[in-house]
């Protein structure tokens, strides 16, 4: 999250759009609420606009930006002396093997073409972090906390929603970016449930059979999920003649 440099070159496949309101960032500071206690780890910082706002009032903090050309500005600057500034791909990191204390507290404005990926990669980690603030694109939001019987409703709801719980924060206009973004953006706070609703070794499986399941929504589930060995009885309780969006989360679930 940061406000623009302008001599930078932004790069389209990194999915660059910096913030450039200092009262909205400050608003996503006062809503994160750092603590000196907490250690953070940001998800592309930029040029550190949001970072400045946090860093100073934390005991550790870590940022991990792909951009080498805007590592080299983080670098430069006064204000994050001590910062610990990686450059890489967070996809390819695991939280346990960074240089701090955790769990952590997660911030990130993270390209929206990889939402999905970076979420599933905060389900497979969520022994080493605490929460998460993450911007989003205002479409995925809403999928994110879609009610059942919806159009939203669907995979993404579902095998997310079986581990955290989301908190959609507020919405973000396109006019407090450069480059302007075509869409609206959206905060959300993810946290995870005291117990999560699918086991670690039943996460692939239940993945797959929500994908089937919503490969084709308007289909009842005898269709979509005639290949899975589901006991009868489990068929009549649930009553597969259903299409996929009128099941719970905890409905799914009970399936594997």
């Amino acid at each position: 999250m940061a406000t623009k440099s302008r001599e930078h070159p932004f790069r389209k496949k990194w999915g660059q759009n910096f913030l450039i309101d200092k009262n909205l960032l400050e608003k996503i500071a006062r809503t994160i609420s750092p603590e000196y206690s907490d250690c953070f780890l940001e998800i592309g910082p930029g040029d550190g606009s949001l970072t400045e706002l946090i860093y100073p009032y934390t005991s550790s903090m870590i940022a991990v930006e792909i951009d080498p050309l805007l590592v080299n500005n983080l670098k430069s600057k006064p204000i994050l002396n001590g910062l610990d500034i990686i450059q890489g791909d967070i996809l390819s990191i695991n939280i346990e093997s960074l240089n701090i204390n955790c769990p952590v507290r997660i911030i990130g404005n993270i390209p929206y073409n990889i939402t999905s990926p970076i979420i599933f990669w905060l389900i497979e980690q969520l022994e080493y972090w605490d929460d998460a603030y993450i911007m989003t694109q205002k479409e995925v939001a809403d999928r994110l906390i879609a009610k059942i019987n919806s159009k939203e409703y669907g995979r993404l709801t579902v095998v997310v929603g079986a581990y955290l719980d989301i908190k959609y924060c507020f919405t973000i206009k396109p006019d407090v970016f450069i480059p302007k973004p075509k869409v609206d953006s959206a905060i959300l706070r993810f946290t995870k449930k005291d117990l999560p609703l699918i086991s670690d070794d039943k996460y692939i499986k239940f993945n797959k059979l929500v994908s089937a399941a919503f490969g084709q929504r308007r289909k009842m589930l005898r269709n979509t999920l005639k290949g899975w060995d589901i006991p009868v009885g489990l068929k009549k309780k649930i009553d597969f003649s259903r299409r996929p969006e009128t099941l719970t989360i905890e409905e799914f679930a009970s399936l594997v």
